[in-house]
C-alpha cells in the first residue's frame, strides 16, 4: 500500500506538470488558456493527491504491513473471514426490486416510488429477520 501511495504522489507531480505544460502550450499556440482541458488535467492532480494522501493515512493507520503488501506473502495469508451470508436467502433480490422501483419512480412518476419504498421495507424487515423465524432459527 505504501508503494501504491507513492506512486500516486508520483502522478500527482506529473498532472501538475502536465496542467501547466497545457497551460504554456494553448497560450503560444491560440493566446489563451482552454478552460475544459485545463480544469480536467487540474482536477486529476487534485484526485491523485487526495487517493494518495488516503492510502498514506491508511497505511500509517494499520500498523505495519499487511500480508498482501510483502513480497514473500502468500495468497493464504491475506484470506481472512468475510462474514456470514445466506446462500438460499431471496430477500436481496426483493431489495434490488424495490430499489430499482424507487429509481423507476423518479423517472416516471413519484407514485411509484411509494410501492418500491412498500416493498423494500417489507423485504429489508425480511433479511434483517430471516434468522428469526422458521427453520434456521436460532
Amino acid at each position: 500500500m505504501k508503494t501504491n501511495a507513492n506512486l500516486l504522489w508520483v502522478l500527482t507531480v506529473f498532472f501538475v506538470i502536465v496542467t501547466f505544460v497545457y497551460i504554456v502550450w494553448n497560450l503560444l499556440d491560440h493566446g489563451a488558456v482552454e478552460w475544459a482541458g485545463t480544469f480536467m488535467l487540474g482536477l486529476t492532480a487534485v484526485l491523485m493527491a487526495f487517493v494518495a494522501f488516503y492510502l498514506g493515512k491508511v497505511h500509517a493507520a494499520q500498523g505495519g504491513e499487511l500480508p498482501e503488501d510483502r513480497l514473500d506473502g502468500n495468497i493464504d495469508d491475506g484470506d481472512p473471514e468475510m462474514g456470514f451470508f445466506s446462500p438460499w436467502s431471496w430477500w436481496p433480490i426483493f431489495l434490488a426490486a424495490s430499489t430499482a422501483l424507487l429509481f423507476l419512480g423518479l423517472a416516471v412518476g413519484y407514485w411509484i416510488c411509494f410501492i418500491g419504498l412498500g416493498i423494500g421495507l417489507v423485504a429489508l424487515s425480511g433479511w434483517v429477520y430471516e434468522y428469526y423465524r422458521g427453520m434456521f432459527a436460532r
